[in-house]
Formats: C-alpha cells, structure tokens, sequence
C-alpha cells in the first residue's frame, strides 16, 4: 500500500480550480439523489423496524416520522444522510440497531457518590 501526499493532493486540487475558473478544465461532477419523505415508509419497512423503533433510531419524535410518511414534511440535513444510508445499506443500519443497547437509568449510581454535572437536571426556581 503506498503512503498518500496529502499535501500534493491539495496543491493538485487547487491547480485544478485555478484551470477550472480560466475555463480550461471542465470539473466532473456527481449527483447523489438524497430520499424524500416520500421514501420513508419504504426505508423503515425494508429495516422491519416499527414507527417507535424507527424514530427513535431516527433520534426525531413519532409525530416527525409520521409527518415524514404521510408526507406532510420533508426530512432535512442529517437525517437524509442517515436516511441515504439506511436506503443504500440497510443491512449496516440493522447491525448498528441491533448493537446499540439500551442504558438503564436506575442503579447507576451508587449512594454517595456524585453524579456528573451533565446528568443534573436544573431545578425550578
């Protein structure tokens, strides 16, 4: 395996827009169709994950899946990426479903011992 320069690369790119923007060189260019909300309900059937399942791995509420498959909004920024990757490699979704455990909350710190500051919830004042 031969060891990249990251450095060339970078001059060799920049080369490149410079004969770009004299119009010397057309630049390649590559369109990734992202899905839309339209494909949602496909996605999560083909990972034979319920709406619940799905949301949650989603990180997004029931009521946004839904509005997703009833197509009533539109997914934005991360995820339709991670919506790309369950629609192209489903089987890679389904293993990082599957290895991702659910923590429990209770027993996780012993009496006497202080809990990080991050896990405090503020109290109301």
């Amino acid at each position: 395996m031969s060891k990249r320069n990251i450095g060339q690369e970078i001059i060799r790119g920049l080369e490149e827009i410079k004969a770009w923007k004299r119009g010397e060189l057309k630049l390649k260019i590559h369109t990734i169709e992202m899905p839309k909300a339209a494909d949602v309900p496909a996605i999560r059937k083909e990972l034979g994950l319920s709406q619940p399942e799905f949301a949650g791995f989603m990180g997004v509420s029931i009521g946004t899946l839904r509005n997703w498959e009833q197509d009533r909004r539109e997914p934005q920024g991360p995820a339709r990426a991670l919506l790309l990757v369950a629609s192209k490699q489903p089987a890679a979704v389904r293993a990082a479903f599957a290895a991702a455990q659910p923590v429990s909350r209770k027993g996780l710190y012993k009496a006497g011992k202080k809990r990080p500051a991050s896990q405090l919830r503020a109290k109301a004042a």
